[in-house]
């Protein structure tokens, strides 16, 4: 029997390693300006065009290589952070598995100019496919820059699976802010298709996170330091108020390595439990150091996630440092930007008009709905009969008395497959002329009187269906009506945010929203929707924009879906009012004029049928 098994050519090697490594233009950012730090770099420029699929540069003033290293560090496991086991055990440094060079350099076409200090020239190489094509000496400044073009040329299939430029750039903006984040102290420019997106300073880290979010940020920051002889933590954790819907702005740094931990995570939200709205995520950014022999952060290839060798004790002092912050000092709604923040003392915490901000017991009551994302049917999708039901079968429920007698009607047998509703339900009397109406209870919920016993609407609910439907005819229609806002607001975004609004454009027009880009991260908002209240503009596009982000992280819709879900989530939240008798009968006439009135797009019901033989039984018990 001849022999079956054999050693892979180096190529293909390369290119099945670089599936681990490499799996989209974001991941070769990461690599590259990790190396660029490394390297000592207190300058570094990253240009990207075409969201890295034609081109992703790094140019920085680090030490440089020399020729025989900078053709070395192409070979697989080539690298200068490890010589022994337990070297393993001891890293500080950002790249050191030694793959990352040689696994860009089997699925792109690389180009790598560099020069030690001191030197007189420097080197160029050019590779193809993991073949160097060009070695020779050349002219260039002392540091590096590696030019990446044309990714996952020779694999077309993995290019296919490449998703739109503005996702994938916004995947390229991830790795660049936490690297940037991780090192105030180093210079970062960011440069997309010769569009400055991002110019930083080297700065302290207070500066650094309003450079990176926003200047938004400057009223919500607050100081978290917590030494032990175990670890330190330090950052800057949000006010509570400030909470926001999707987990976008959530940043741990172990040892200066962003990480992903979700046991981490609850650390910190279980400090800030009884202080957020509901289904609300705080904002924070934090650095726990520690010995580096007590993690292990070759778990995954990304190096995103990492083991503790004391879990528990890691978790308890990050959740102490937070509480104490949280406890100890007063989250004022601005800091001392001309001062160092990084090490202000901040103010003892006082009460404010009469409670503490802090104490969810000692603040007024609002007598309203939290407005949170309540689904509790995430991806619902009704029965098709339900589907197919038709607002004829509905008017034949909820009919108002326009006559004296109330004719009793049957509902069509396509209404009837909803299951909700029996069809022998008729609505007894509501409406113009009636005697009996619409009942409003706590600005929550509808009492309306059926023949069969009685149905409770909920309000917030109702309006979400709603305004689901409309706003999903809109989208595909493009026939949303817009009124001119009087005075524009001119609405400052993150560099993420951005890209998001103008990818999405085109959506925000069909809806009735019309703005203008102001150059870099600002756009000029002209009019909303023309049956939304003028007020808080600017808070509602960013509230629509954190709950695209929200259902893009918990479900997979299309653009039109998930911006129609998020608008009338946001809207329907800010619906809880006291209603005229007009306007309860409206919002019933316009629930069970919608394809499928008893559920929201999340999955939650939005009314509940209660028999005359329920109610009879709450007084026969006990």
């Amino acid at each position: 029997m001849p022999d079956i098994i054999h050693l892979l050519p180096d190529f293909l090697a390369n290119q099945i390693a670089a599936g681990e490594v490499v799996q989209r233009p974001a991941s070769v950012v990461k690599e590259l300006l990790e190396n660029a730090i490394d390297a000592q770099a207190t300058n570094i420029q990253l240009i990207v065009k075409e969201a890295g699929k034609q081109l992703i540069q790094i140019v920085d003033n680090g030490i440089g290589m020399s020729e025989t290293d900078a053709r070395m560090c192409f070979e697989r496991h080539a690298t200068s952070k490890i010589s022994t086991t337990e070297d393993l055990f001891k890293i500080r440094t950002m790249g050191f598995r030694g793959e990352a060079m040689a696994s860009i350099a089997a699925v792109a076409q690389v180009e790598m100019k560099t020069r030690t200090k001191g030197a007189e020239t420097g080197v160029k190489l050019l590779i193809e496919g993991s073949a160097v094509v060009l070695q020779e000496p050349v002219a260039t400044p002392e540091g590096t820059s590696i030019a990446v073009k044309n990714l996952f040329y020779n694999v077309p299939a993995r290019r296919n699976f490449l998703k739109t430029n503005a996702v994938e750039m916004r995947h390229v903006l991830d790795e660049f802010q936490r690297v940037a984040l991780a090192y105030p102290d180093v210079a970062f420019s960011l440069y997309h298709n010769d569009v400055e997106v991002f110019n930083l300073a080297a700065t302290k880290l207070s500066q650094r996170i309003v450079g990176i979010l926003g200047s938004n940020y400057k009223e919500q920051m607050a100081y978290c330091e917590e030494d032990t002889s175990f670890l330190n933590v330090r950052g800057y954790i949000g006010k509570p108020e400030h909470a926001k819907k999707s987990r976008g702005e959530q940043f741990f740094f172990v040892n200066n390595r962003f990480v992903k931990s979700g046991y981490l995570n609850h650390a910190v939200m279980t400090a800030f439990e009884g202080l957020l709205p509901k289904d609300s995520h705080p904002f924070y950014v934090l650095f726990i150091d520690l010995e580096p022999e007590k993690i292990d952060i070759n778990v995954h290839p990304t190096k995103t996630e990492i083991k503790f060798e004391d879990e528990k004790t890691v978790y308890a002092i990050v959740h102490a440092a937070v509480r104490k912050a949280l406890g100890t000092y007063n989250i004022a709604p601005s800091l001392d930007f001309d001062g160092d923040v990084n090490f202000a003392p901040l103010q003892p915490i006082r009460l404010q008009g009469g409670f503490n901000e802090f104490d969810p017991e000692s603040r007024p009551s609002t007598g309203g709905n939290s407005g949170g994302n309540s689904t509790p049917f995430p991806g619902f999708t009704p029965p098709a009969s339900s589907r197919r039901a038709t607002s004829k079968g509905w008017e034949q429920l909820y009919e108002p008395l326009r006559q004296e007698p109330v004719q009793e009607e049957r509902m069509s047998s396509a209404s009837s497959g909803m299951g909700l509703l029996d069809d022998a339900f008729a609505v007894e009397s509501i409406g113009a002329g009636s005697v009996n109406k619409a009942i409003q209870i706590h600005q929550k919920y509808l009492l309306v009187q059926v023949k069969s016993g009685m149905m409770i609407v909920d309000q917030q609910a109702a309006q979400e269906r709603i305004l689901y439907e409309k706003y999903n005819t809109s989208l595909q229609k493009k026939t949303g009506a817009s009124q001119a806002l009087l005075f524009p607001q001119t609405i400052e975004l993150s560099a993420a945010d951005a890209i998001l609004v103008k990818e999405l454009s085109a959506e925000f027009k069909a809806m009735g929203f019309q703005f203008e880009d102001f150059g870099g991260n600002t756009i000029i908002l002209n009019g909303i929707p023309a049956d939304v209240h003028a007020a808080n503009e600017k808070e509602l596009l960013e509230e629509l924009v954190e709950q695209y982000k929200n259902n893009s992280a918990t479900l997979k819709l299309d653009k039109h879906e998930n911006l129609a879900r998020a608008m009338a989530k946001r809207l329907a939240s800010r619906s809880l009012a006291r209603m005229s008798d007009l306007e309860m009968n409206s919002l019933v006439d316009k629930l069970f004029a919608c394809q499928v009135p008893n559920y929201t797009p999340g999955g939650q019901k939005t009314l509940v049928i209660m028999e005359l033989g329920q109610l009879h039984e709450l007084f026969l018990k006990g």
